[in-house]
């Protein structure tokens, strides 16, 4: 065509001549069509229905958009004679959703298949610098790992030479910014459904190491069904570079900010992982009262203040009337004693979950400002609760204060199997594939091992004398041993039975994970007792 003659004569001016050039219907069809944003079908179809092409723009383009062939972004774009930002990858941008100093999000369809997926495209003054290409691109592969109900999934992450974005799930709906600003506040129930949420999706990314560092509302989406969405992961350290060198050369990250701030407020360590905890509950207050909690402002300074946090409303005065029960899982979230604060996501779920079925059973009884444990610990805990708050717990220890298991077993695969399971379950975990060598590291005087997971399936007989000499030894007679055996090995079930008791039994296989963390958690609990 003769437009893309003419650019190609003069690729020096291209950009400059064509946003000068004279609009017609017809100039602006033919930069579509260089840009693969109309199809020469589509285009023979337009001039079909007018049965001229000695059309005005205006007629040309309120077809476009009637038709749907064409986004006001793309025209908009078109119009100014913009040649690039319409396609990233195999992706077609259709619409602006959020733009931010760091980062623009926009809706896009993929151009064969008419996928609309979440655009998260990285800003261009940050797209040269090396450093925070690399990170956006490290933290967008660390989501794509994410998979869970109540986190907006990543499904690719882009990084070739000045473009860097990431793939994501669209979310028909908005976040909860704008939905706060509507409605002002939720109902308990609501709220308390949404809050559940946000927990959850929390938990699961804190099993797997991973902490979000900026929760606030707009990273939180909520679908047109109601579903609170996380986003965002990891993203909260991407723009190191933002820190203002005003605040004494410390390197704070402007968009973790209030984390700093509260850090610093309650004279915990940088990134501890509780402070996600205390935001969830300064979303929570937010819904249930309709303002924040934290004085908002863009001053840094005041940001870092301790007596911001420390000048928090009370939440019963915020809100008047609020239940009870939901006034306790605030407070405890939004404790500035960090030891009285939920220690993990898990056990925030808990509650807003007991919480929940309170109020569904109709108890809503004020709270006054009188203190109340947060529910699941006004009633005496069962031994399963028990059980998980001891795991969770032990989640957050340092690796040198875990309770630990040492596994014998010879096969490469299920040593990983065995590895991340115990310490997802919070133990210490030591594999050793030779028997001998692990009975006498057990022998060992000296030893930090709290139990013994002996795996018969590859190792045999060596691995049911081992046993034997363990139930026999005089050091070893009182540790706790999980033999796996599989219902076929009856002749190795009877050489073990005469030495089985309560601290040494056999696990028969095939087991879940579910069952066998629940007998290492009767053994040996993943936080030691006054009686351990």
């Amino acid at each position: 065509m003769q437009a893309a003659a003419a650019r190609e004569a003069a690729p020096g001016n291209e950009g400059a001549e064509w946003a000068m050039a004279e609009l017609t219907a017809e100039s602006i069809a033919q930069r579509a069509f260089d840009l693969n944003l109309l199809t020469d079908r589509q285009l023979q179809e337009i001039w079909g229905e007018f049965g001229r092409r000695n059309v005005t723009v205006d007629e040309f383009v309120q077809l476009l958009l009637r038709r749907e062939l064409m986004t006001n972004f793309q025209l908009e774009r078109l119009l100014r004679g913009e040649k690039g930002g319409y396609f990233y990858g195999d992706y077609k941008v259709l619409y602006l959703v959020a733009g931010g100093s760091f980062a623009r999000v926009y809706r896009a369809v993929h151009k064969d298949s008419g996928k609309v997926v979440a655009l998260k495209v990285l800003r261009r003054r940050h797209s040269l610098d090396a450093a925070q290409t690399d990170q956006f691109y490290r933290e967008g592969m660390m989501g794509v790992s994410l998979r869970h109900p109540n986190i907006v999934p990543i499904f690719e992450a882009v990084s070739k030479g000045s473009v860097h974005y990431l793939v994501m799930e669209f979310v028909e709906g908005g976040n909860l910014r704008d939905f706060v600003k509507v409605r002002k506040k939720f109902s308990p129930v609501e709220a308390t459904k949404i809050a559940i949420d946000i927990a959850a999706g929390l938990e699961y990314a804190f099993q797997r190491g991973i902490s979000h560092r900026d929760l606030k509302l707009t990273n939180i989406l909520l679908s047109s069904r109601g579903q609170a969405k996380l986003v965002d992961f990891g993203l909260a350290g991407a723009d190191e570079k933002l820190a203002d060198e005003s605040l004494g050369g410390e390197g704070i990250n402007a968009r973790t900010i209030d984390y700093a701030g509260l850090e610093r407020a309650t004279g915990v360590r940088k990134d501890d992982a509780r402070s996600d905890i205390y935001f969830i509950g300064c979303i929570y207050y937010h819904m249930l009262s309709g303002q924040a909690p934290l004085t908002e402002t863009r001053d840094r300074i005041q940001r870092l203040s301790k007596s911001r946090f420390t000048s928090v409303i009370p939440i019963h005065q915020a809100c008047p009337g609020i239940p009870r029960v939901v006034a306790g899982v605030v407070n405890r979230a939004m404790s500035l004693d960090v030891e009285r604060r939920y220690q993990t996501p898990g056990q925030m779920h808990a509650d807003l979950r007991q919480a929940a079925d309170r109020l569904a059973a109709g108890e809503v009884e004020a709270y006054t400002g009188q203190e109340e444990s947060a529910p699941a610990e006004t009633a005496q805990l069962s031994p399963e609760e028990q059980s998980r708050r001891q795991r969770e717990a032990a989640r957050y220890l340092p690796d040198s204060q875990r309770r630990a298991w040492l596994v014998i077993e010879s096969n490469s695969q299920l040593q990983d199997l065995f590895r991340d399971a115990l310490k997802r379950y919070g133990y210490r975990v030591l594999v050793i594939s030779d028997p001998q060598r692990a009975l006498a590291r057990v022998e060992d005087p000296n030893n930090t091992i709290d139990g013994v997971v002996l795996s018969t399936g590859h190792l045999g007989d060596t691995a049911v004398d081992a046993f034997i000499d363990l139930a026999k030894g005089e050091q070893t007679s009182k540790v706790p041993v999980v033999v796996l055996l599989d219902d076929k090995h009856a002749v190795w079930r009877e050489r073990i039975k005469p030495h089985l008791c309560e601290q040494r039994v056999i696990v028969p296989l095939p087991i879940k994970l579910r069952e066998f963390r629940d007998v290492l958690f009767r053994l040996v609990p993943p936080v030691a007792t006054a009686e351990t």
